[in-house]
């Protein structure tokens, strides 16, 4: 894939592209101007079930392949990525809506994971201990699970899918992705990236849908899956949890989040301005890990939302692809909508706009970056994930009181803290219950880090060794010598 017109848009099943069963396409749109890119294959019930076919005829081959030698195609993943940098950050702006300058650091992101993997591919280490009793030995080795089914959402359309691709690849298994309708061409340019590499037919197999629930069911149903690797809203995961169940289905589930932003009176002010820009309009806010609740002692509450007001004011707003993009468009009309309720919800219960606050009346799917100040806890969007480029600072006294009204929620992501208090920092950090932690920085995202969360916020991790093993089950073998 070297330009735009080489795009593929079809399914991707046992190593060729073919066109749905459905002969009618799902159409791609351009958040920010609102028109239409291109459209992509409808797959049925039936194409899901040749995809699994793939997978299932290629996973023994695949399992049998060296380590060395899956990891060397990772490797060439990784590569053709850095290649086409270009090429695919143009195109997640063009179908995503995000700034440029977001979508060039997704792609260099997402390539990381090939490049990770591939050198994780051969430290599938086992052990081997002596029982206590003396009676036999203890050998655990690591095999891969089987037939993945991974499905990933539109916000970070290259990175969902090469997070759950490469580990899967480097455990042995295959698979079969699924993202999501508004952002299929990024997952299908990947795909045309793995075959390029020398993935084999079938290893990896694609398919869109505009009949999620049915395709996905056909494929949960089907015994020869073994992993279901999810991305996505809490509600949803909880239905394919309750449907995985049927199979005992080996599940990983990275749901929502509403992650708290805490900054104490002795934080470097310049600092957590610079991490709360960050970690909040990273993509425009349309992440899991944004910044939703933004905790600033009284101390400095006044200064911090005063300076963080004058940086989100001045934001550029416009198209995703503009060199000159700071913020570009929500993904559709529908997050545009729920955006602008939370926020006149937050108003109509005592909260004030420093910025923003608005839609402007242009084309495309656009809310200003917005700065609200005394934001009540009873705001909807203290307990709802926001998705959108709005930055609600609450105001707190103690640290009791902050920990306390942070951990105030189902979800269990992500938390971010600003002090230079080293000690209360750590100490801030045992008692948020987050499965990550940023502290006195606004990022927390690697590829070499295990990344997931607690409550409601999933279940698994992804990264690191610990994403890999996701892939794999643990087989016990007692023998003696």
């Amino acid at each position: 894939m070297t330009t735009e017109n080489l795009w593929p848009t079809d399914l991707f099943i046992g190593g060729k592209w073919r066109e749905g069963t459905n002969a009618e396409r799902i159409e791609v749109i351009n958040p920010s101007d609102g028109a239409t890119l291109g459209s992509v294959a409808d797959a049925s019930p039936e194409d899901a079930t040749s995809a699994v076919d793939a997978a299932a005829a290629a996973a023994h081959g695949w399992a049998a392949t060296p380590a060395r030698q899956r990891g060397e195609i990772l490797r060439r993943c990784w590569e053709l990525m850095v290649r086409d940098a270009h090429a695919l950050a143009r195109l997640i702006s063009l179908e995503n809506g995000k700034a440029l300058k977001d979508s060039r650091g997704e792609v260099a992101y997402a390539a990381e994971f090939f490049r990770w993997f591939a050198e994780e591919a051969v430290r599938g280490h086992g052990d081997l201990a002596v029982a206590p009793s003396g009676a036999n030995k203890i050998l655990v080795q690591y095999q891969p699970i089987g037939v993945s089914l991974l499905i990933t959402p539109w916000n970070f359309p290259a990175a969902m899918a090469t997070r759950k691709i490469a580990p899967a690849l480097a455990a042995g298994c295959t698979c079969v992705l699924k993202p999501a309708t508004e952002t299929p061409l990024t997952a299908y340019a990947v795909a045309a990236i793995l075959a390029e590499a020398g993935v084999p037919d079938g290893v990896v197999n694609v398919l869109t849908t505009s009949s999620t629930g049915p395709v996905v069911n056909a494929m949960l149903d089907d015994p020869r899956v073994r992993k279901l690797s999810f991305t996505g809203s809490t509600e949803v995961g909880k239905i394919l949890l309750r449907k995985a169940a049927d199979q005992v289905i080996h599940c990983s589930m990275e749901l929502g989040g509403n992650a708290p932003f805490v900054v104490f009176d002795d934080a470097d002010l310049d600092g957590a301005v610079e991490g709360a820009m960050i970690a909040k309009m990273r993509n425009g806010g349309e992440a899991c890990t944004a910044a939703n609740r933004i905790y600033v002692q009284c101390g400095i509450a006044a200064e911090f939302t005063r300076r963080l007001t004058e940086r989100m004011a001045g934001l550029t707003v416009g198209p995703g692809p503009d060199e000159t993009t700071d913020c570009g468009p929500l993904v559709n009309a529908a997050a545009v909508k729920k955006v602008s309720e939370l926020v006149d919800d937050a108003v109509a219960k005592g909260a004030r706009v420093t910025c923003g606050g608005k839609s402007p009346a242009v084309a495309g799917y656009y809310y200003l970056p917005t700065v609200l100040a005394n934001v009540p806890d009873t705001a909807d969007l203290a307990r709802e994930e926001i998705f959108g480029p709005v930055a609600p600072v609450y105001i707190f006294e103690t640290e009791e009181e902050v920990i306390r009204r942070a951990n105030n929620t189902e979800y269990g992501l992500v938390a971010y803290v600003y002090t230079q208090n080293l000690g209360r920092g750590l100490r801030v950090a045992e008692k948020l219950e987050s499965g990550m932690l940023a502290l006195n920085r606004g990022l927390v995202s690697d590829p070499a880090a295990p990344f997931g969360g607690v409550k409601q916020s999933g279940l698994g991790r992804e990264g690191a060794r610990h994403g890999m093993l996701e892939f794999m089950e643990a087989k016990y073998i007692a023998t003696s010598w």
